[in-house]
């Protein structure tokens, strides 16, 4: 079985390098209209696997309200498109298209019957970080879901 360190392929994607300002590992601080009065702490990293090929990231809310999740970037070239699958502990798995600004990241989810999305803007000295949610049960009325706010750890 070979590993990252026996494959050429094992090297940085450059479609990726815009994800670059998520990379490390961040307190996470938020709230969820789902859950009145309760504030969620955890903690969330990004980090290059495969020698950059792709990103993970991995996260963890401490309350048991809010799961956690890992997720998998990558691109394809010929779509021109990001994509970032996830799964959480519920065992619940979706892909969702991604995109990325200078200082924005989104993601969205377009299902009939759930769809999601969010928008993440990164302060300008990159050490903070706010992502706010929506869901929709029926893609035209969208509801508040999750919202965060990161701060750089490392």
């Amino acid at each position: 079985m070979l590993d990252s360190t026996d494959n050429e392929a094992a090297k940085p994607n450059p479609a990726l390098k815009p994800l670059s300002a998520l990379v490390g590992t961040w307190t996470t601080i938020g709230t969820h209209p789902l859950v009145p009065g309760t504030t969620f702490h955890g903690r969330t990293s990004f980090s290059w696997i495969e020698g950059g090929a792709f990103l993970v990231m991995r996260s963890r809310i401490d309350e048991a309200d809010i799961p956690s999740g890992i997720a998998i970037f990558g691109t394809d070239d010929d779509a021109g498109e990001c994509s970032m699958l996830y799964f959480d502990e519920r065992g619940v798995s979706r892909r969702y298209e991604v995109s990325f600004g200078s200082n924005s990241w989104n993601w969205w989810r377009n299902d009939p019957a759930f769809s999601q999305r969010l928008e993440g803007t990164i302060a300008a000295d990159g050490r903070t970080m706010r992502t706010r949610g929506e869901y929709s049960k029926d893609g035209e009325h969208w509801e508040p879901d999750l919202e965060l706010t990161y701060t750089r750890a490392d």
